[in-house]
């Protein structure tokens, strides 16, 4: 008899979590897994006191930074930074002009905006913090206050209006009826910006008397709200604020689910669809993927969204995530020009302000991005509009080849902030892999084979152009100097082996997990001249080089710092996504690199590959000493299909499932080095 899916995961999760929670917990001492989509921590001790985090959850108008802060007694605190991105205020004339890429309408609301609650005459204050949960909301629980009323609170953001909400709930803990008087709330302030007055609202929806009887409970909500001139404020309930966030998440949990014998990993693959997903806002661009951070909203980026988060949203199958990777790609494809001149590297604002120019390598990350979503969607229309996009990038590379045959660019990702030289490993390494997708890509658009096989052939050459120039001894390790001047071992170069170029593969697994390795991954280099760069570390680095050294075969070292960094993000200090940098941005919860955690596992350890519209390749990396592992209801190509991978000795026994029919498409054993090729019938 077939599992319903909610019965299917609720027996897998509890199947797991015997072998892997109990070491994942140790490690990290604070959180612990609840369900396969929550995790929570209990207050049971002082151990962990004081304790400060912060956690950032967004809708398609409102985004929110909420930071809990509790003392050495338990007692909470919370600060609600509110965000409504496409209200752009006027900047200070004191400010620096660059403050006008970060405007939006925001705010600080402490505690001071609940409404004051009395009883007998005393002013209740919430009991010391018993419990703390995530779960796609932010839930505190307290202990009974010495007037014996107990609170818990439910935040989240409305998915659709420009509308954060506190919902609260009171229990009277006490054998007797208590008198509640509650002051009222409301609170209104005025911002300016291009497009007239912007209006901010505070206000809460509680009576201002209750009489809550034994073990009663009264439920009420405080709201955050903007409006612009002449708009309504948001007419949705908290009540439908909360069921239309809960349906969001529904949605998450129904698709890529990832089934492995470590339950921290299951669970970070869950929260990471969630962040990954909800960073996505109207805007005048459409609907865009945003990195969020308290920094970075309506606006896109070649590597955060063209390159990172795209090609996710396929195999996840969520339409408003397609839909904004379709929207980052017309905005750079409205920039393409006859002199090829360089694409700017961002749409800031909606793309309202100056753009920056700065060549980093936009056009390969612009490419590769592209070039792997088209042929992820599976849409033959959409591949044709994007084709133009993906032929101009590599035209735009090509032209830019030195003398030695690897790419030129003013910078990288990194925008100056470590120096790169005038041609460096990422640019080169993402145009090889753009060039082999779109190989791929041609031939499935029917462009003809002179077409494919000319995309192959400069692949070729930028394979042999990519050793002899970077490939080195660097600090005694035959792996990849970064540019021709460099002398350091440094986190991008793990690119080559994420794009499938395996020539020094060893060494870089080296250079990665033992020289750069650190508890908080890999560090973007060690033994600098610069002191400060030996403390930097981005997420986005340590992501893609567990992605590459899955993908090269390193499968056992692979997992275990996979185990180590995802219970480190997952349950510790810092939870519960994966995040940006430190200490720039402070470990910002980044939306994007929440998609390159889920890709660790679809192109690394289960090695998927897309290679056509309708047909991928797949090399699963099954770790010593787990009996099976699969991806189920993916939705690429079009379709929905589970993969499942067993062990079989020295060989893998793989299935491809119809997720909807439940029919084998695909039942084979093969090499564990040996390329599995599929295609839709």
């Amino acid at each position: 008899m077939k599992l319903s899916f909610k019965s299917f995961i609720i027996v897998s999760f509890m199947l797991l979590l015997s072998s892997s929670l109990v070491q994942a917990q140790e490690g990290a001492g604070y959180w612990n897994i609840t369900s396969p989509r929550s995790i929570q921590w209990n207050l049971n001790d002082s151990q962990h006191l004081p304790h400060q985090d912060n956690i950032e959850m967004a809708g398609k108008r409102v985004a929110s930074i909420v930071t809990y802060s509790v003392d050495t007694s338990g007692m909470l605190t919370l600060n609600r930074q509110v965000f409504f991105p496409q209200l752009h205020p006027f900047i200070k004339d004191t400010a620096p002009g660059w403050h006008i890429y970060r405007a939006y309408l925001k705010a600080d609301h402490g505690d001071d905006i609940l409404p004051k609650i009395f009883v007998a005459d005393k002013r209740f204050v919430p009991g010391p913090l018993k419990a703390v949960k995530i779960d796609g909301m932010l839930n505190f629980e307290h202990k009974a206050s010495s007037q014996g009323l107990s609170m818990s609170r439910r935040l989240f953001p409305s998915p659709s209006e420009r509308l954060f909400v506190e919902h609260i709930t009171l229990t009277n803990t006490t054998k007797t009826t208590l008198n509640l008087e509650i002051g009222k709330v409301l609170s209104q302030s005025e911002d300016r910006g291009a497009d007239g007055m912007f209006i901010t609202t505070v206000t809460s929806d509680a009576p201002q008397s209750v009489e809550l009887k034994a073990d009663e409970t009264f439920t009420f909500s405080v709201r955050i709200m903007a409006q612009m001139e002449g708009e309504n404020l948001p007419d949705q309930t908290s009540e439908a604020a909360m069921a239309e966030r809960q349906d969001f998440l529904n949605t998450m949990a129904e698709s890529l689910v990832l089934e492995t014998p470590n339950a921290t990993l299951n669970t970070l693959f869950e929260f990471s669809k969630i962040r990954g997903s909800e960073s996505i806002f109207e805007s005048k661009l459409g609907l865009i993927h945003s990195p969020g951070g308290g920094r970075y909203y309506v606006g896109i980026w070649a590597n955060d969204q063209a390159e990172y988060i795209n090609p996710y949203f396929p195999f996840l199958g969520y339409d408003v995530g397609n839909e904004s990777a379709m929207s980052t790609y017309r905005a750079f494809a409205g920039e393409l020009n006859d002199q090829y001149k360089p694409l700017r590297y961002a749409f800031e604002i909606e793309g309202n302000v100056p753009p920056f120019t700065l060549d980093r390598g936009d056009a390969a990350m612009i490419a590769y991005g592209a070039s792997q979503f088209a042929l992820a969607l599976g849409d033959k229309e959409i591949a044709e509009e994007l084709w133009p996009l993906i032929i101009w990038c590599l035209e735009y590379n090509k032209r830019k080849l030195n003398a030695e045959g690897v790419v030129m660019s003013e910078s990288d990702e990194m925008e100056g902030r470590i120096e790169t030289g005038n041609a460096n490993l990422s640019t080169s390494s993402l145009y090889y892999g753009a060039l082999d997708h779109t190989a791929d890509l041609a031939k499935s658009l029917g462009k003809g084979r002179k077409v494919s096989n000319q995309y192959r052939k400069e692949a070729q050459g930028l394979v042999k152009a990519i050793e002899a120039y970077f490939g080195a001894n660097v600090e005694g390790l035959d792996t990849y100097k970064y540019y021709k001047e460099h002398k350091y071992l440094r986190h991008w170069i793990c690119l080559p082996l994420v794009v499938g170029i395996n020539d020094r593969k060893d060494a870089t697994i080296e250079a990665l997990f033992d020289r750069l390795w650190t508890e908080n991954g890999v560090h973007v280099e060690k033994n600098s001249d610069n002191e400060a760069i030996s403390k930097i570390f981005w997420d986005r680095g340590t992501l893609y080089a567990l992605r590459g050294t899955f993908l090269s075969g390193a499968t056992n070292i692979s997992l275990e710092k996979l185990e180590e960094f995802s219970t480190q993000r997952l349950l510790g200090k810092r939870v519960p996504y994966v995040v940006e940098a430190y200490p720039e941005g402070s470990m910002a919860h980044l939306s994007a690199e929440s998609g390159l955690y889920g890709r660790v596992f679809i192109e690394g350890m289960f090695g998927i590959k897309a290679t056509g519209l309708d047909s991928f390749s797949l090399l699963p990396r099954l770790p010593k000493g787990w009996n099976e592992m699969a991806l189920r209801s993916i939705k690429a190509f079009g379709q929905n299909f589970d993969i499942e991978v067993k062990g079989a000795g020295a060989f893998t026994h793989v299935k491809v499932i119809d997720n909807l029919t439940g029919k084998t498409l695909l039942d084979t054993n093969s090499s564990l080095e040996k390329r599995i090729n599929f295609r839709f019938k």
